[in-house]
């Protein structure tokens, strides 16, 4: 086996201050999360943004700023900037065909105008549609085309995030019109209800059905985030943590922060017999465009 890339996800959109009074949602605090992160092991930056209240922001100039700040402090991480939001919809209860409160459903071009303005070395791409609580998660072939197209103008490597098995179907076909470039990147998300199931079994399946010559990478939510750290590296994939995925450092027990979440992490590939990789030697592995 190769070095493992350890991603840290340092915010997310869903985690809220009020299951981690400390959860970075400023520029300056995720931004600090990321670099802290860094230090710890963490080669990639998953970068979703929020007003400073912690409510989740798709803002231009909130995107900028995290990402200059991460660039301008030398540690040299790799950036990838999340493209989720603004796909939700939510049925009203009297016309199901009528959006309700809570929908964020936007054109394509909308969710990757910060990709094309700050041209990150990678961001990710759902390929998933299902339901997630009591909104439905839309990403229809279209709109994934239009965004992946985006991302490729960009420069971007598109992360694949993947959350059942059909998602990889989609990521095949599009793969074979050309949409997507070779060797894909993909990333597994295991945990979220009713998709795939936090559990080593799922991993080994998703795995069957990847494409042979694809860089891949999987992630457990909440109490299976370590477990998930160590099932993936076991099976040659590599890893992710932080606050997007679970805020506790062990059962019972918050986290200090998202770096103490990466030294955990890169303990656990350690004693596994891993290597973490550089921030450099992520861009090699995934033939990034600096």
């Amino acid at each position: 086996m190769g070095k493992t890339i350890l991603t840290v996800a340092v915010t997310g959109n869903q985690t809220t201050l009020a299951q981690h009074p400390g959860l970075p949602c400023t520029p300056k605090q995720i931004a600090d999360a990321a670099i802290d992160s860094c230090k710890a092991g963490a080669a990639v930056a998953h970068i979703h943004v929020r007003h400073d209240d912690g409510r989740p922001s798709m803002d231009l100039a909130h995107y900028r700023e995290v990402v200059d700040r991460i660039r301008d402090s030398g540690c040299g991480m790799v950036i990838n900037l999340t493209t989720g939001p603004g796909q939700r919809f939510v049925p009203g209860l009297e016309d199901p065909k009528v959006y309700a409160p809570g929908t964020t459903l936007m054109a394509p071009e909308k969710r990757v105008e910060h990709v094309l303005a700050i041209k990150p070395e990678i961001c990710t791409l759902d390929l998933n549609t299902m339901w997630s609580g009591d909104s439905v998660v839309i990403n229809s072939p279209r709109n994934v085309t239009i965004m992946a197209n985006a991302m490729k103008e960009a420069g971007s490597k598109p992360e694949l995030e993947v959350f059942d098995s059909g998602d990889i179907q989609l990521a095949k076909v599009l793969i074979e019109q050309g949409v997507l470039e070779e060797p894909p990147l993909f990333q597994i998300v295991t945990g979220i209800r009713y998709g795939f199931p936090g559990t080593v079994e799922t991993v080994v399946y998703a795995k069957s059905l990847l494409p042979k010559n694809a860089h891949w990478a999987a992630f457990g939510i909440g109490r299976m985030m370590f477990p998930m750290v160590a099932a993936a590296y076991t099976l040659g994939a590599h890893v992710r943590c932080g606050f997007e995925d679970g805020v506790q450092i062990r059962r019972g027990q918050l986290a200090k922060d998202n770096a103490e979440q990466v030294t955990k992490a890169a303990r656990i590939i350690d004693d596994l017999g891993g290597e973490l990789a550089t921030p450099d030697e992520a861009r090699a592995i995934l033939g990034l465009k600096s």
